[in-house]
């Protein structure tokens, strides 16, 4: 017998009639499976949520797989974003911050996939929140979880363009050495990246799953091309220096203290399982589809990320040079040092159209959220935000949002890239404190009131509490080292602007719930099937 939630914790009944109810108003909706593509499970979800289903479910289990995949794109990200972890640890360093990051996020992400399928909601994390925590905190709790994983993934939604655009710039600076890059030919081109998106995204909806699909088979087979390429031509370490030699290029007092600096590289590569949590009113069968995708997606890339970066390691045989390379891409070194300026070219296409292909898709993920959190009226303009295109059933204004936030920050960058990646280091911290507090309410829930807890399609069943705690414990861990800075002493461009964006968003945050969140913002548990006012 399942029960459902009651702000005073009095256990409602779920059992068999209640359930030929739920039954009767699930065959009672005037929509049909063939309108909006979801299974008698995803109405029963849906209904105990007290949501509308207004989106089309036009992903199944293979391109639900491909979506958080891509998203992740955990090789790529460790070609392209591992400047910190090779100044802070070197090559060995990076290779064994990445082996324990990815067994520490392993209870992260399973903790997630477990909420997603108890509760599978594009609000994702604060509608948890809503639900799971106690009653007295469940509103201010879940708004401040709202409006941090709205900024986090704005933020990270806006590095997406800009790295497409810095990679293309490299590719400029190989092929005509006198080329010099300037922020504003960067934020034109971030730009015109971000229109694109916003034209796909809002007219291309149901051809995203065919587009997720093919990128997936690019994603596998451009891993191959440059493994290949890095085995077959480049020179390389001896096995002792790629594992064993450490580096403290930042300057801190001990090796110990590097390496925890730098693992914020194997950080980035590791994090956003909750991006196919985002898109479960999408996807068919979400309840088990998105769980499935998440864990998937995590072993998929976990494996080819520990292959590739192994490879990229043994390549780099000299980290300085490396490290300061005129691009800016120690990836463009290594290139370099194996094939021509074109090849040079060729190679980096690569990861340019599969970050390209992560920031449209983070774009959807993010243009969800967004929109989940405006349909609980948890922003400003929530009802504009918060509102379905109806003809191309899609959030359309939570998508050109998205897109007019990444426009304006990079418009930041023409005056200061010091101020616009202090405004995008917001997205990792941000994102940490929304995991930690979601877990921790699951964990609340679990260990105080167990018979509240929904039932799902994939339960972490006996190993819940073991693997909460552990989830909830590193996602702290990792929050705090996501504030240090790079190097010391800390000087204005290595300052690691986190700890102000963080504690400004919070101040925000605060600010908003007492004008106006206070007397708007109920949270999405005052929607969920047997929810009494407490």
């Amino acid at each position: 017998m399942a029960r459902l939630y009651s702000s005073e914790l009095a256990p409602i009944e779920f059992g068999k009639d209640s359930r030929a109810n739920v039954d009767d108003e699930v065959e009672g909706e005037n929509y049909h499976d063939s309108l909006h593509g979801h299974t008698r499970q995803d109405r029963a979800d849906m209904l105990r949520m007290g949501k509308v289903q207004e989106l089309k479910r036009n992903y199944r289990p293979l391109s639900a797989l491909a979506f958080t995949v891509i998203l992740q794109g955990t090789w790529e990200v460790l070609m392209t974003a591992t400047y910190q972890g090779l100044l802070d640890g070197g090559p060995a360093g990076l290779i064994w911050s990445f082996v324990w990051t990815w067994f520490g996020f392993s209870t992260v992400m399973l903790s997630l996939a477990e909420m997603a399928s108890m509760a599978p909601t594009a609000g994702g994390q604060y509608h948890w929140v809503s639900e799971f925590s106690p009653p007295r905190l469940q509103r201010p709790l879940s708004f401040f979880v709202g409006w941090m994983s709205t900024l986090s993934w704005q933020a990270g939604t806006a590095s997406g363009p800009f790295l497409v655009g810095t990679l293309i710039q490299s590719s400029a600076i190989v092929m005509y050495p006198d080329y010099a890059p300037t922020n504003w030919q960067g934020t034109l081109m971030v730009i015109a990246v971000t229109v694109l998106v916003w034209a796909l995204n809002i007219w291309g909806t149901r051809s995203m799953p065919i587009f997720q699909n093919i990128m997936l088979l690019i994603h596998v087979f451009g891993f191959l091309t440059i493994i290949i390429v890095f085995w077959v031509l480049s020179p390389r370490n001896s096995a002792e220096v790629t594992f064993t030699k450490l580096i403290n290029g930042g300057g801190w007092s001990s090796i110990g203290l590097t390496l925890m600096v730098g693992q914020l590289s194997a950080i980035y590569a590791c994090i956003c399982s909750d991006s196919a949590a985002h898109m479960s009113e999408e996807i068919k069968d979400a309840g088990k589809t998105v769980p499935k995708a998440m864990i998937g997606a995590y072993l998929m890339n976990g494996s080819l990320g520990i292959v590739f970066l192994v490879s990229y390691m043994f390549m780099i045989t000299d980290v300085e040079a490396a490290l300061n390379d005129v691009t800016g891409y120690p990836h463009i070194w290594v290139f370099s040092q194996t094939v021509s300026a074109g090849g040079v070219a060729a190679l980096n296409t690569i990861p340019i159209v599969l970050i390209f292909a992560g920031t449209l898709t983070y774009n959807l993920s993010t243009s969800r959220q967004t929109w989940a959190f405006a349909r609980d009226r948890g922003l400003p303009f929530s009802g504009w935000i918060g509102t379905v295109n109806k003809r191309l059933e899609t959030p359309a204004n939570a998508v050109s949002v998205t897109c007019i936030i990444t426009i304006v920050l990079s418009l930041i960058n023409i005056g200061s890239d010091v101020a616009f990646n202090a405004i995008i280091s917001l997205n990792v911290v941000s994102l940490m404190i929304t995991y930690v507090i979601s877990i921790g309410a699951v964990l609340y829930r679990r260990l105080k009131h167990p018979e509240l807890l929904p039932t799902c399609q994939w339960s972490l069943g006996r190993w819940g509490v073991p693997v909460n705690v552990a989830g909830m414990l590193y996602s702290f861990y990792a929050f705090f080292w996501c504030f240090w800075p790079e190097a010391t002493p800390v000087e204005l461009s290595s300052f690691n602007w986190a700890v102000v964006m963080f504690l400004g968003t919070a101040v925000l945050a605060g600010v908003d719930y007492a004008v106006r969140g206070r007397k708007q913002y109920k949270g999405p548990v005052v929607l969920v099937n047997g929810y009494k006012e407490g």
